[in-house]
């Protein structure tokens, strides 16, 4: 979602921020602009499209200028348009804005009241009109921040630069994400330390209702009441690589094929010989995990997938009840909190909104512990969680999530090992899965190679607009990632269904132009799954069936494809893979734009 960057510098910095806008692009957004501070005046800058567009702008009229900031936009309050883009002035303000102002309407009528216009359909702009009226009175950009955001209701990240403050930035945060980047006679601003990967490896990250002063010589942040504070410096190395595609052709297929290692970073240094080692979730979580009698999920999209196959592994391997919510959805719904529920949040980002509102909810219920399975160490859920695990799947760039789900499933593993350990329960099943962790990045490199099998069946499902996907058991969750994956970057209509509820509905749309994607490893549902199977060949349906070595099934229509002998536990992290390649193929025949798909981006940081 929208990205800012910032920047006073001893050196032109129209180049760097357009550079800076470019690694944010990952996040999903619709336009993109800068605003620079030059001698007599600022100059405004916005596109709509790829940041590419407002780089040709920026070539072509060749501004220079030591201060400025930059921001891509992801519509929610006015379609995407240049009169929508960031960034927003008023007077001699210019701002940037991320999040979502609750109470924009009260306030712009208030200021319409006051003389001011209003040129775009944003909540961004009351901002800057908020700005450009507090300086009247106050005279300074950072007194006059201080004032405005006492305004606002809802979630903002700000940067805003003064015609009359030609070497000075001004930044504000409120539920939002937004840090300094700490440079030699240069800092910055940016909603994303990936922007300024090129730039510095310090960080200062701010807190809700902090408010800093940046310069190319040092930085001060403001607490809420507006009294110096200290923020501490976070070094973080970003390598290059990481950011960049390398050999592949998108970033969705260089981090499908990067799952082995990521799967073996996060498994890196938790287990023993037999056993899942202790406190791996953070000091004192072994002793914690012990007094819990039941675990409350809460995720959105792909994270909440993970959550509902990690439900079967709780209730099995560490015999605990477990409930998954929509994040989106569980604060508004007064839930019932029963003694001893640990509640766990998961996220690749850790700022994503509904994630981070119910953690904050959640905080001020009677729960037991919060706990947060993450990619991203330094993000907010990371910190305001009680414990947490990081997946070390490295920087995920593709909006589509794939190394990010298969690391959040061996987090949870690794977690419903832990709480069985801490409860005494089922130590023989812990001493196996050990050895089959251990072995599972060997098994993903196997499933990998199957691409080519599953390039054959690509043009049967490319040309369609419609596609079922049925699994059961713990493997229902899997092909409902696998559908969402699918009609991401694919644009293909794509629904997933327990394969028992065929009879009550699903089996209507069944015909020789509506492909049936199933998983059918080999376990104790099988025989039901094949059953449910020949009622789609009984009416002329298309079969893609991933299976164990011994197919249970004739395939008249369609294809079987053999996968790797694996874990019967596991399997649901290596089932996963064959339907993020099927997804990413199809996209590639298809000619979508599968790292940054339409209407979508990576890190929903607005309820």
């Amino acid at each position: 979602m929208c990205g800012i960057i910032g920047a006073a510098s001893s050196r032109n910095v129209g180049k760097l921020l357009v550079q800076g806008l470019h690694k944010m692009e990952y996040r999903g957004y619709d336009s993109a602009g800068i605003a620079l501070h030059q001698k007599d005046n600022i100059f405004n800058l916005r596109t709509l499209g790829k940041v590419s567009l407002l780089e040709d702008e920026m070539i072509e009229q060749r501004p220079k200028s030591k201060l400025g900031i930059a921001h891509t936009r992801w519509a929610t309050h006015g379609k995407p348009s240049k009169k929508n883009a960031h960034p927003h002035a008023s007077g001699e303000v210019n701002i940037v804005h991320n999040g979502i102002i609750e109470n924009y309407l009260e306030l712009k009528e208030k200021l319409i009241q006051a003389g001011y216009t209003f040129e775009s359909e944003t909540d961004s702009e009351v901002i800057a009109h908020l700005l450009h009226q507090h300086l009247q009175s106050k005279g300074d950009l950072l007194a006059a921040m201080h004032e405005a955001i006492k305004e606002l209701d809802g979630a903002f990240a700000i940067a805003a630069i003064h015609i009359k403050d030609k070497n000075r930035l001004v930044v504000a945060r409120n539920k939002s994400p937004l840090l300094i980047g700490v440079g030699l006679e240069e800092n910055f601003a940016a909603s994303d330390p990936l922007a300024l990967s090129q730039l510095t490896n310090e960080f200062v990250f701010l807190e809700d209702g902090d408010i800093a002063e940046i310069t190319k010589e040092s930085y001060q942040v403001f607490d809420r009441k507006n009294s110096p504070i200290s923020r501490e410096v976070t070094e973080i190395d970003i390598a290059v690589n990481a950011v960049t595609k390398g050999e592949y052709s998108h970033f969705m297929e260089k981090e499908i094929y990067e799952q082995p290692n990521a799967v073996a970073n996060t498994i890196d240094g938790k287990l023993g010989d037999n056993d899942v080692l202790d406190n791996i979730f953070g000091l004192g979580s072994s002793e914690v995990f012990s007094k819990i009698k039941r675990i409350q999920f809460v995720a959105c999209g792909t994270s909440l997938h993970a959550g509902k196959v990690g439900r079967f592994w709780f209730e099995q391997i560490a015999q605990i009840p477990c409930y998954v919510d929509f994040a989106s959805e569980y604060r508004y719904r007064d839930p019932l909190v029963e003694e001893g529920t640990l509640f766990v949040t998961i996220s690749q980002s850790g700022e994503t909104a509904d994630t981070l509102a119910a953690l904050r909810y959640a905080q001020e219920k009677d729960y037991l512990s919060t706990l947060s399975i993450c990619n991203v160490p330094t993000s907010s859920l990371a910190r305001e969680s009680e414990h947490v695990l990081f997946t070390n799947a490295g920087p995920e760039i593709g909006v589509a999530s794939t190394k990010a789900f298969t690391t959040q499933l061996a987090g949870l593993m690794l977690l419903a090992m832990s709480i069985a350990k801490s409860l005494n329960k089922d130590q023989q099943n812990r001493k196996k899965l050990v050895h089959e962790l251990r072995n599972l990045p060997k098994v993903i490199e196997e499933t990998l190679k199957l691409s080519n099998e599953i390039m054959n069946i690509v043009p049967n499902i490319a040309d369609k607009h419609n596609a079922l996907f049925l699994g059961r058991g713990m493997f229902f969750p899997i092909v409902q990632e696998g559908a969402l994956k699918l009609k991401e970057i694919s644009y293909i209509h794509a629904e997933a269904y327990p394969a028992g509820e065929l009879k009550h509905g699903p089996l209507a749309l069944v015909d020789d132009q509506i492909p049936v994607v199933a998983l059918s490893p080999e376990n104790t549902l099988t025989e039901k799954l094949v059953s449910n199977l020949e009622e789609v060949k009984a009416r002329g349906g298309t079969l893609y069936v991933f299976g164990g070595e011994n197919a249970k099934i004739k395939i008249e229509r369609g294809e079987y494809i053999q996968m790797p002998e694996c874990s019967e536990l596991l399997a649901p992290i290596i089932y996963t893979i064959p339907l993020q390649i099927l997804a990413y193929q199809v996209a590639c025949q298809r000619g979508t734009d599968l790292d940054q798909p339409r209407n979508l981006a990576k890190s929903v940081t607005v309820e």
